[in-house]
Order: C-alpha cells, then structure tokens, then sequence
C-alpha cells in the first residue's frame, strides 16, 4: 500500500485566478492609457503656409477649433455666447488664444470668435497651420 503525500500529489488543472488578474491590469492600463491620448483630439483640415510653426511649444495658452460644423473649446462644441462666458473665467492678458480653423471654414466664423477674444481681454493670437 502507498501513501501519497499532500504536497506530493499531481497538478490536475491549472489556476486561472493569476491569469485573469494580469489581464485586467493590462486592460485598466490600456484603457486609461487610451482615453488620455485621444483626449481633446478633433479632427481638422487645417491651411498650409510654408513658414508655419507648431503652437505646441506655448506655455500659457487656450486653444480654440473653428469647424465647418462648429466651435469647439476644451473639446467640447460652444456657440459664441457660451464660448464668451467660458473665456471671460479664464482670461487673462498674458495668455496667448491659439486658433485652428479649417480651411474652407467661413472666415467670419474666425472673426467672430476673434471680436469675442478682445471682448474678454485676450489679445495675443496664433493662427496655427499645417507646413507645406
């Protein structure tokens, strides 16, 4: 007769726990990682110029996206009396107003957004661009 021992005995299945554990770290990790990325991303067409400069170097800035579509501000769609409210929290003269506009945008759009900037105290602009 043979006596097996507790520790001695056979590994029949294999513990999942573990492994499901990793996986929804991972999949936390992604998922938080995905969301920061794609955050205050809208697509957009902007006009070419050959002596363009990324905006991207600005320390103090506030970025406005002018669409066919719309207005957005902070990623979020804003008509111009909404846009107006948001900026006069925030402004201050030493901020600089980054404008995305579209090409085939209605240049009034751009000018109203512009007038509602002045009216709030924003005076320093840059008209960001694509390089050619």
């Amino acid at each position: 007769m043979k006596l097996i021992d507790k520790d001695e005995r056979e590994i029949s299945e294999i513990n999942m726990t573990p492994f499901v554990d990793i996986i929804l770290v991972i999949l936390i990790i992604f998922l938080a990682t995905a969301t920061f990325i794609v955050e205050g991303k809208i697509p957009l067409d902007l006009p070419k110029a050959k002596t363009s400069e990324p905006a991207k170097q600005l320390q103090n800035k506030i970025e406005i996206v002018i669409k066919k579509d719309g207005i957005f501000f902070e990623g979020n769609k804003v008509d111009i009396p909404t846009l107006e409210a948001k900026l006069k929290q925030i402004a201050d003269p030493e901020k600089v107003v980054v404008l995305k506009s579209e090409k085939d945008v209605i240049f009034q759009d751009v000018v109203s957004v512009i007038d509602v900037c002045r009216q709030v105290g924003l005076s320093k602009y840059v008209v960001e661009t694509k390089k050619e």
